[in-house]
């Protein structure tokens, strides 16, 4: 159970540094109206929902390269578990 729980966890880090770039995007941007007045705030929501995207992907790929390595971290360290405790395991 400790594995999968592991597991989960690695596997929710790109979703939720995607969710968190998005969010902090939002909270910086603030709305179109303020920015550039009623008239263009149609033309800028579009643009500023394209941008949101992109500083959604750029997050979520953040969080699959650090997801990546924690995973072959973890898997290093269970490595060397495993051959300190059977020395002998890789001779015939």
């Amino acid at each position: 159970m400790k594995i999968l729980l592991r597991h989960l966890a690695i596997a929710a880090v790109p979703l939720a540094c995607g969710i968190a770039a998005s969010y902090a995007f939002v909270q910086v941007q603030g709305s179109c109206s303020a920015m550039v007045g009623l008239l263009f705030a149609s033309k800028c929501h579009g643009r500023q929902l394209e941008y949101q995207l992109l500083a959604q992907t750029a997050g979520t790929a953040l969080g699959t390269v650090i997801a990546a390595f924690i995973g072959t971290w973890l898997e290093l360290r269970r490595r060397r578990i495993v051959q300190l405790e059977n020395p002998n395991r890789g001779d015939s």
